[in-house]
């Protein structure tokens, strides 16, 4: 893979008990160092214009206003520094390299992924919210749809971090040129997600929510993949598809109940990978949560042996009751029928 990164990033620092901390790129960067010996890619920053295609002008300037005055806690979660306003800027503006990108041309080892922070899902267009200030796979989702370059009329983003994420789906709620896919546990924060959150207006069954049950496991996870999410993506048929990459329901990240393997990244990586490429699609990574840094560095690092020709390695087991039933509502919530692997 290629990645991007800045050391611009790490200057976003909440402070050292905050688990959204620069130590999260630092454990990546040591961890691919060690195995891989990658080389990173730098980008520009966006542009406030660039940031305002998908949240409100005001909320930008406040933004910027608020770190200029030397940040401090804008909810009790959500903390910026002086810095903060030129690591949100590069943050996203790595989403956007990542996304350009894959649409040039970049694919098998050269697919991209971007290791930006602060991270973007939970942003909203009027509001920071859970360690997010700019939606960056929504900006780079918009930059992808308004590119005179780039023949693109439908994008679809898949979100596999732990936690829903509502700043993506309210920001394309109610559009038709975005597939939302939100794939994580059932009640925790932000509380949004519902299975029926399906979308409005000319958006209307073009959001999808897989909550799934505390305690699900990969064969869960693989499911839902293998089943509504698949199908949903198959007939919506994306010019681009952008994987919001949380590694936060892995079974040793701190602050989830869902029961992922380091294995479960590679297998999602596997099939969303040929899901792209069987309908050509461009595909692209951005870097969202995952904060126990020994396991996001092996999960980011198990993405990349995926594209480098390492197989992944099926689960045994049988999916559980509660995680099929939710995945049987899904299916219904959305009209489709099919079988469940």
């Amino acid at each position: 893979m290629q990645f991007g990164y800045s050391e611009i990033c790490l200057a976003h620092d909440p402070g050292s008990r905050h688990p959204e901390s620069p130590d999260r790129l630092r454990a990546i960067r040591e961890r691919l160092k060690k195995k891989h010996g990658v080389e990173y890619a730098e980008s520009d920053p966006c542009t406030v214009d660039e940031l305002s295609t998908v949240h409100d002008r005001a909320y930008v300037e406040s933004v910027r206003e608020f770190c200029a005055d030397g940040g401090g806690n804008w909810d009790p979660d959500t903390t910026a520094v002086e810095e903060t306003w030129n690591a949100l800027r590069q943050s996203a503006g790595l989403a956007c390299w990542a996304v350009e990108t894959a649409l040039e041309g970049a694919t098998g080892r050269e697919t991209p992924f971007s290791i930006g922070r602060p991270p973007g899902h939970h942003a909203v267009p009027d509001d920071a919210m859970g360690f997010c200030f700019v939606n960056n796979a929504a900006v780079a989702a918009q930059q992808a749809l308004d590119h005179p370059d780039y023949d693109v009329d439908r994008v679809a983003i898949v979100d596999w971090d732990v936690h829903h994420g509502n700043g993506t789906q309210d920001i394309f709620y109610e559009r038709d040129d975005v597939f939302f896919v939100s794939l994580h546990e059932k009640g925790l924060y932000p509380g949004t997600g519902a299975v029926d959150e399906t979308g409005e207006g000319d958006g209307a069954g073009t959001t999808m929510n897989v909550p799934m049950p505390a305690g699900t496991d990969d064969v869960g996870y693989l499911a839902a993949i293998d089943g509504p999410i698949t199908a949903a993506l198959t007939d919506y048929d994306p010019d681009v598809l952008i994987v919001s990459a949380g590694f936060d329901a892995h079974r040793h990240d701190p602050i989830s109940r869902i029961r992922l393997s380091t294995e479960a990244y590679a297998l999602m990586t596997d099939r969303l990978r040929a899901f792209a490429d069987g309908i050509d699609a461009a595909l692209a990574f951005v870097l969202e949560g995952g904060y126990g840094l020994d396991v996001l560095a092996d999960s980011v690092a198990i993405v990349h042996e995926t594209f480098d020709g390492r197989d992944p390695v099926e689960p045994s087991g049988d999916l559980d009751d509660t995680a099929e039933s939710t995945l049987e509502d899904v299916l219904d919530a959305h009209g489709l029928d099919l079988d469940l692997p």
